[in-house]
């Protein structure tokens, strides 16, 4: 199969936008497929085989420069200037405008593929892809519904909640396109459901095609670091959890002798640094960001244990790659998660999201326990092993890009 595969940003080593388009294209290149890349910034880190076809937007939120007046001069077109509107009005058109410029790239080029998948795009202008004949299959991994109701759940202030309001805009657009999309693949049975639920699915389009870790996530050849704790989220979003953990955290640390790695970029003077400062553990917390995979990896296995505070999760492929690493875990019983990490004691703790006092509990009876935390690492190996593999996630991939284009061919025979 020739395979466009679209991804609006695709951020090489966090966010799993760009780790998935990453591993999955070399995947399916393995088996024998051609995969060409179409991505805006930031552009991923692609494999030998693997085409990158560059599709540039006014990249408007980059670092350390986000939200940025570009100048007159990288303005090419209507696009660029909607894009700029948009973003000035509070909105977030990356996915709209993407939307539009692949479109074109795409008229031109209809000849060169048989299917296009989207990487949770979902822009209204993709509908267009089947009039091209082309059939059109899209990754969703969890409908963004979540993040705005967490997220206004947590804001403060009705300024606040409507400029929130404002920029998750371009969800009525996403889910306008996800049901008009000849199949859906999705990552796991919760955002199956979520799908359904938020964005009016057909459930019979939907097909769920866990993710992977890589090979390079391994268990450690040196022992881990005594007292050190790891979490991998962005730390300001509320999704994420990392409140309550750093709650947890001070707490702990009136006891015990802990160090707590973020690996994530904080906002200057915003929230997560002004609560670090409020509880005083400045000295015991430490920001990672922009590491490369070797020291992503060596990272994850020098911690005596680590946290995934979320509120929700589509997947959580972080914590998978700390489950190959045979880190031991504790984790929220929310969205995928406990799908991802089986069942309560198997290589994982869970506790409720948002329960400082429980995770905090869950913590401590943890660090107190080495025998419990090698199971759990060895449990979690074992589990990567037999259940979330790149290969497999490709292979049913294909399988399902492979369906789309037969039954395309169908409808174009009047079958």
């Amino acid at each position: 199969m020739r395979i466009a595969l679209l991804s609006y940003r695709s951020k090489p080593h966090c966010g799993g936008q760009g780790i998935y388009v990453r591993h999955l294209s070399r995947e399916l290149v393995a088996l024998g497929h051609e995969v060409e890349v179409f991505s805006g910034q930031p552009y991923p880190e692609l494999d030998e085989g693997v085409t990158l076809t560059k599709v540039p937007s006014l990249d408007l939120y980059r670092e350390p420069d986000p939200f940025r007046i570009p100048k007159l001069r990288e303005f090419r077109d209507l696009v660029d200037v909607q894009e700029f509107a948009i973003m000035c009005t509070a909105g977030f058109p990356e996915p709209r405008t993407f939307g539009k410029r692949v479109m074109k790239l795409l008229r031109e080029r209809r000849d060169d593929f048989d299917v296009v998948l989207d990487n949770q795009v979902l822009s209204d202008a993709l509908i267009e892809v089947e009039e091209l004949g082309l059939p059109m299959v899209t990754a969703i991994h969890h409908p963004i519904t979540f993040d705005r109701r967490i997220d206004l759940a947590a804001a403060k202030g009705i300024r606040r909640k409507l400029s929130l309001r404002r920029w998750y805009g371009f969800l009525g657009m996403q889910g306008k396109a996800a049901r008009a999309a000849r199949k859906v693949i999705t990552v796991s049975e919760s955002s199956y459901a979520d799908i359904v639920k938020d964005f009016g699915v057909d459930p019979a389009k939907i097909e769920v095609i866990h993710l992977g870790a890589d090979q390079e996530f391994q268990p450690p050849k040196v022992a881990r670091v005594p007292g050190r704790l790891l979490a991998m989220a962005s730390a300001d979003s509320p999704l994420k959890g990392i409140d309550v953990l750093l709650e947890a955290f001070a707490k702990l640390r009136t006891e015990r002798d802990l160090h707590l790695i973020l690996v994530s970029k904080p906002q200057a003077g915003g929230p997560t640094e002004k609560l670090i400062a409020e509880l005083g553990i400045g000295d015991h917390v430490e920001f990672r960001s922009g590491l490369a995979q070797t020291e992503l990896v060596e990272l994850m296995g020098s911690a005596e244990l680590a946290c995934v505070p979320s509120r929700y999760e589509g997947f959580s492929l972080p914590t998978v790659e700390l489950m190959a690493c045979e880190t031991p875990l504790v984790v929220s019983r929310a969205g995928s998660i406990p799908e991802v990490v089986g069942p309560d004691g198997l290589c994982a703790d869970l506790v409720p999201p948002g329960d400082v006092e429980a995770l905090r509990d869950a913590i401590a009876a943890l660090l107190d326990d080495p025998e419990r935390r090698a199971r759990y690492g060895a449990a979690g190996r074992k589990r990567v092993d037999e259940t979330f593999s790149w290969r497999a996630a490709a292979t049913h991939t294909a399988e399902a890009l492979a369906g789309a284009i037969e039954q395309k061919k169908q409808e174009n025979h009047g079958c």
